[in-house]
């Protein structure tokens, strides 16, 4: 008897031994990006400060030289969301001080009633202040959210992306765009909900993501970046593309926006078709013959020229951060691993950058827009601050791990 409770408790050891060096490898793989992140933002924010002026990173030009946002630019949110990352990575109040300070400079962005991507712009730096550091700002997120339901056209039951009657966007002939990215502004109509009790936002975010689900998806788990709906009735249209290879491709990001999106709206409703919607999105992507074996994607996954394409870091980096929370809801650990893998690769010399080199972003090799020939192979802001989030995540998913005890 002895003997065997002996050996009971040597393999309880060896089994907590065997956790606590996998929770030692995790800490240091995340303390060593966190303090990377600390070293290259203090330089980009060192010299905004110095400038006394307000400035929000976005990427580099051509030249290599920091292209700035503007206020109304749909990136605008990332660099005070990044700083609100900061803060709570490292509990230092410097990245707090400078959060209050970049998200606050966004204020008139609550007002637009143009811009779709109010949700974006607000959500990462509103709403994340008031997520890590208590700030009232509960007024800025309620007026934004009435500004973004205006876009509410309520015969499709969509919230409209683009204006159809404006630049590049009025040579396509779409009368109501609708486009995947639209999914990452549903998380403002719930906010709004949650924080004022009015259901009316709610009910918005629900119909759009139902919408969506029916007529962006492709039997295969895929989705088309543009769906154009008749306002009045919601007939669609035409089904296609502005910054994909195709109309038919799959544009990487575009399912990356898709994978967060639909679990971002499992969070809040609990609806099963939503996580399941989110599942199929990882099985496309993660058995697709064209993603690289580092699961850093081509920009597009139906792209002519692979594996002599661009790839796409920012893709990685937001699909990295929604499987971490949809790992939190359904049992199997694929997500969570699958999520661990990109995290590791995007902390390579690979993709991230040396403290002081590209113009003081932490990840390099993005795509904006190829159709557009914009932001090709670049740092891009929404990149770190995706990449940022998913370790935020992960730091707190690992500190919720107990070692099972073997009995």
């Amino acid at each position: 008897m002895n003997s065997i409770v002996l050996t009971l408790a040597g393999i309880s050891i060896f089994m907590m031994a065997g956790c606590n060096l996998k929770k030692a490898a995790t800490e240091d793989m995340v303390t060593e990006n966190i303090s990377n992140a600390v070293s290259q933002y203090s330089l980009m924010t060192n010299r905004i400060e110095a400038s006394d002026c307000i400035m929000n990173p976005k990427t580099l030009d051509e030249k290599q030289q920091v292209v700035y946002a503007s206020y109304d630019d749909w990136t605008s949110g990332f660099f005070p969301g990044s700083m609100w990352y900061l803060y709570q990575l490292t509990g230092d109040e410097k990245w707090e001080k400078l959060a209050v300070k970049y998200t606050e400079s966004l204020d008139s962005v609550q007002y637009l009633t143009w811009h779709h991507d109010v949700g974006f712009m607000v959500g990462c730096s509103y709403l994340n202040g008031m997520r890590l550091g208590q700030k009232d700002y509960k007024s800025v997120v309620l007026q934004t959210a009435r500004s973004l339901s205006t876009r509410f056209r309520s015969g499709a039951g969509i919230i409209q992306s683009w204006d159809a009657d404006k630049g590049w966007q009025a040579q396509r002939g779409w009368k109501c765009p609708v486009i995947i990215d639209n999914m990452m502004n549903l998380e403002l109509l719930f906010e709004a909900t949650r924080l004022s009790g009015d259901s009316t936002y709610y009910n918005m975010a629900v119909s759009h993501a139902d919408r969506t689900l029916k007529e962006h998806f492709r039997s295969d788990g895929s989705c088309y970046h543009v769906v154009d709906y008749e306002p009045e009735t919601g007939t669609v249209r035409s089904r296609q593309t502005a910054q994909g290879y195709a109309d038919e491709s799959a544009w990487a990001r575009g399912q990356a926006w898709a994978i967060y999106g639909y679990t971002v709206c499992y969070r809040y409703t609990h609806k099963p078709e939503y996580w399941e919607q989110a599942c199929r999105i990882y099985d496309f992507i993660f058995t697709n013959k064209h993603l690289a074996s580092d699961l850093i994607p081509y920009w597009d996954y139906d792209a002519l020229n692979i594996p002599n394409e661009p790839r796409d870091v920012s893709a990685a980096a937001i699909t990295a951060a929604a499987l971490y929370e949809l790992s939190m809801y359904l049992p199997n650990p694929r997500y969570k691993k699958t999520a661990d893998k990109i995290l590791t690769s995007l902390s390579t010399p690979a993709y991230r950058a040396k403290v002081g080199e590209n113009g003081n972003f932490i990840l390099m090799h993005s795509v904006g827009s190829i159709p557009h020939n914009a932001e090709v192979d670049v740092p891009l802001n929404y990149a770190d601050y995706y990449f940022l989030e998913a370790l935020s995540r992960k730091r707190e998913m690992e500190k919720q791990v107990v070692c099972k005890k073997v009995l």
